[in-house]
């Protein structure tokens, strides 16, 4: 659980050799939207401005009633450790993987517990086609993060025998899935983040085939600064402070549909929301 992974980005999400296929799509998709007037904002006004810890939290749906069709949210690399059957384990064939509450590894794993700030995390998943306006109601997300010291379960030495920070919910009426989780860490050459996958159903997640959309959640820098000064976060402290969005490898052509509206403290805890077009 002390592994720093400080050989750099490559570690977690395989670096720039393995992204750049990824980021050349996302911008040319984007210059694509320029052309044709699409808008390249997010379906709520709030990305309009930095979120932090005082920030409303984001609404379930767009409030706009227009039928015009939005930008949905940028594809990006899932990493090496996805756990989806992609790159060796597949979490999501096991029994127990539909769950809310990630905090705690199941089934046949070792039964640890991930340490941390509490968080919770919702997304609404909207169809983008309709102006965001659309819950997409019966689609699934899988959801997955590193721990406070930077692992990933499943993968990282010292975790391969845990599974927890990982789990897959069904959307609601509204689009919504909720995850209790943990803040992450921040490890060598990322911002502090989440990835997800959207499915179009929970049969579909379950069986790890026909993903629709991956994408990553980014947390704003005041937020992580407060959260690293607590116990636990130390390497975090470090490593944040030779990063920033604008550097990420993931978010530095464009973050405002990835950055998540938090609020809360230490001692409660933080809430993040983000809305999520498919």
């Amino acid at each position: 659980m002390t592994e720093r992974h400080d050989e750099g980005p490559h570690e977690h999400d395989r670096g720039l050799s393995y992204d750049l296929p990824v980021l050349a799509r996302r911008r040319m998709i984007r210059l694509m939207a320029g052309a044709s007037l699409i808008p390249l904002v997010g379906c709520t006004s709030k990305e309009e401005t930095p979120a932090s810890s005082s920030s409303p939290a984001s609404s379930s749906t767009s409030s706009s009633s227009s039928s015009a069709a939005c930008a949905e949210i940028p594809e990006e690399t899932a990493g090496p450790f996805p756990g989806d059957g992609s790159n060796g384990v597949n979490v999501l064939k096991e029994s127990g993987v539909v769950r809310s509450d990630i905090t705690k590894s199941f089934g046949d794993s070792a039964g640890g517990t991930a340490e941390g700030v509490p968080l919770t995390i919702t997304l609404t998943v909207v169809d983008a086609a309709s102006g965001c306006g659309t819950p997409k109601k019966g689609a699934a997300v899988y959801l997955w993060h590193c721990d406070r010291e930077g692992n990933y379960s499943l993968y990282s030495e010292g975790v391969t025998d845990e599974n927890y920070l990982r789990g897959v919910q069904e959307t609601d009426d509204q689009g919504r899935v909720t995850f209790t989780s943990v803040f992450p860490g921040c490890y060598a050459g990322r911002w502090p983040h989440i990835h997800f996958e959207v499915y179009g159903s929970l049969a579909d997640a379950t069986a790890a085939t026909s993903i629709t959309n991956t994408s990553q959640l980014a947390f704003p820098k005041d937020v992580c600064d407060t959260v690293y000064a607590t116990e636990g976060y130390d390497a975090s402290v470090r490593n944040l402070s030779s990063l920033s969005l604008e550097t990420d490898n993931i978010f530095s052509d464009g973050h405002a549909q990835q950055l998540a509206t938090v609020k809360g403290s230490t001692t409660e805890g933080y809430t993040a929301t983000l809305t999520v077009p498919v």
